[in-house]
């Protein structure tokens, strides 16, 4: 793109008796008496300015569909100081040498020539880009760039709130907050790392300072944090939020499958049932959002579709690694090295033509598996009343909404854990804390078998002998493959009698380790997904539900647990119940052990099953 001659810039700024900003728009010099111009009202003037005097787009940044990318996303760094489960393992992941990163030189060289192209927003991206010391010089020397209108930033918020107001002076005009929770223990749980009252300090410290909407991604996972999303749309009720739910998405070392993914279709089903008057907005041209809104609320909602509906056909984006390789697509393969043509000493123009040619490459659509999407199994539903375990779905869940929009809007957060409190019976309050509950749900979160045939009650029938030894009493495991797949329900349950000092701190979530329901409740789940894991010769089962729900008995002081799992397959899942009701146990054991070790595991058992060729089980 020609860039306007400094000189006619000058000749233009000086006969309107103006003085130019860093991008050449015209600021009025502020005379003694007069109403100064808030920074928001400046900055509106500079986008106009800007508007009206683009210079033709870039060959180099149009790929061979037309789509001019003018939105660059520059990692600043590889490392994290969180480990999402989705991201990345617990251990971290191999970092390149420090040598073979871009330095801030390098960044700020490749920055202005795509700026000078025709780049007008770069996002700065990481790892997590506020653990990079330099990060607010980076951003100053941004904003000095000549035609670029917008400098934002993605943060796992965990120090935004500690450099929000340096970054704000800086020229940062945006930023995107990344939270998959509103529950703390969910939070360390999910990120393996304690932060969660950082990342709702950082959140308000945004609004205080005016950044509206102060945009929240929510990655959404089945079975993880699907059952929070009304509690996030209700926060927009009373605060300037943009709460974006991304469907889950495949990156290396997920292990991403599609049963996890819940789709944009069904959490607006799910949202519209709560709230019939969702209204959809505009979307803008390049958007990857769609944007809705409830009529009276003060933010809005928007999803990333980025699996069921993707936006290739309109993306306008760039990306350039922390190393220096320019992606073109998100979830490509390919990348050229600009670091490399940067140290050889290639000029502008050689640099162009390596951008030009990588930009040229770009496919019509990303990756091959949104092809393979188009034939996946449909999205689970979710839960119906007729669900054997008699939960009903999450719009029915009791939301703590208001609680939180309350003390957001004051600064101030929760001090323990925004869990269930329920009068169970009329002389003793319990605490209890499930995966689903209703408002109107029996106080036990699940029961046996709803309405079903009845089945036998006391032992099943036994096998001649042992199933899981050969013929000379070697350990083998069971063929299931000529089985038929069923519908395979199992229930199991575990009690842990603490003692009475133990009990009132559980029931008062006072322990120092945290909210023992909510962590057992977490590990209980997690266990019966590594059920073959764990136990040898146990086939993997794909399970369709897990629920634990934990809760509280004064008469013995004790914690009662119950763990039910479904899966559709040839074996059943009675060892992940007992898995998970053991794990979940042995969980509040350990949250409790440094009040009491005087504590009991046990009446770990089977309550029911059904599927399979030994029939229905029910323990009477």
């Amino acid at each position: 793109m020609a860039v306007r001659p400094l000189s006619r810039m000058l000749q233009r700024v000086l006969r309107s008796g103006l003085r130019s900003c860093s991008s050449g728009a015209p600021v009025t010099q502020h005379r003694p008496g007069e109403p100064r111009q808030t920074a928001a009202e400046e900055l509106s003037r500079r986008r106009q300015f800007l508007r009206e005097h683009a210079a033709p787009f870039s060959a180099f940044l149009t790929d061979s569909f037309g789509r001019q990318h003018s939105y660059l996303r520059i990692s600043l760094t590889e490392k994290c100081n969180l480990r999402c489960q989705y991201c990345m393992p617990e251990e971290g992941v191999p970092l390149t040498p420090k040598a073979d990163l871009l330095t801030t030189e390098e960044i700020l060289t490749l920055a202005r020539l795509f700026v000078k192209e025709g780049i007008d927003k770069i996002r700065l991206t990481g790892g997590e880009p506020l653990i990079r010391p330099d990060v607010v010089d980076i951003v100053a020397r941004l904003h000095q760039l000549e035609g670029l209108r917008t400098i934002s930033i993605t943060t796992n918020g965990i120090n935004l709130a500690r450099l929000l107001p340096q970054l704000q002076k800086a020229g940062l005009s945006a930023i995107n907050i990344s939270l998959d929770t509103l529950v703390p223990a969910k939070f360390e749980f999910i990120v393996r790392r304690k932060g969660f009252h950082k990342v709702m300090e950082g959140i308000h410290k945004a609004i205080e300072l005016g950044y509206s909407p102060v945009k929240v991604n929510c990655v959404v996972m089945r079975g993880l944090n699907e059952d929070e999303l009304l509690d996030f749309v209700a926060l927009t009720e009373g605060l300037p939020l943009d709460v974006r739910f991304i469907e889950y998405m495949p990156f290396d070392g997920n292990r991403w499958n599609f049963k996890k993914m819940v789709s944009y279709k069904e959490m607006l089903d799910t949202l519209r049932q709560q709230w019939p008057e969702l209204e959809k907005l505009p979307e803008e041209e390049s958007s990857t959002a769609k944007a809705f809104k409830i009529p009276g609320f003060r933010g809005q909602l928007s999803f990333i579709t980025s699996m069921s509906e993707h936006f290739c056909r309109t993306c306008n984006r760039l990306r350039i690694t922390a190393d220096g390789n320019l992606k073109v697509c998100l979830f490509g393969n390919s990348e050229v090295s600009l670091r490399d043509h940067l140290r050889a000493g290639a000029s502008e123009k050689e640099l162009l033509r390596v951008i030009g040619a990588a930009v040229g490459r770009k496919k019509r659509q990303h990756a091959e598996f949104l092809l393979l999407l188009q034939d996946s199994p449909p999205a689970i539903p979710s839960i119906s009343s007729q669900d054997p375990f008699r939960v009903q779905g999450i719009r029915h869940r009791v939301s703590f909404s208001n609680q939180k929009v309350t003390l957001w809007e004051g600064g101030w957060f929760p001090r323990t854990p925004l869990l269930a409190q329920w009068q169970l019976r009329s002389s003793c309050p319990q605490r209890q804390y499930s995966s689903h509950l209703d408002s109107d749900a029996n106080p036990k979160c699940l029961s046996a078998v709803a309405q079903a045939p009845a089945a036998p009650s006391g032992p099943l029938p036994t096998a001649d002998q042992l199933t899981h030894v050969d013929m000379e009493g070697r350990a083998a495991m069971v063929d299931v493959g000529g089985k038929p797949d069923t519908e395979r329900v199992a229930v199991a349950s575990a009690v842990v009698l603490l003692g009475p000092v133990a009990f009132k701190l559980v029931q008062e979530n006072q322990l120092k380790k945290g909210d023992a329901l909510a962590v057992a409740q977490l590990a209980g789940i997690q266990a019966a997904k590594l059920t073959s894991q764990l136990i040898p010769l146990c086939h993997h089962v794909a399970l369709s539900h897990v629920q634990v729900c934990l809760e509280l008995d004064a008469t013995r002081h004790a914690v009662g647990i119950q763990a039910s799992c479904r899966a559709q397959g040839p074996t059943g899942v009675e060892m992940e119940a007992l898995t998970a009701a053991a794990v979940a146990a042995l969980t509040v054991y350990d949250m409790c052990k440094a009040v009491s070790r005087d504590i009991v595991l046990g009446e770990i058992k089977l309550l029911s099953k059904t599927g399979g060729q030994r029939g229905d089980f029910q323990r009477t």
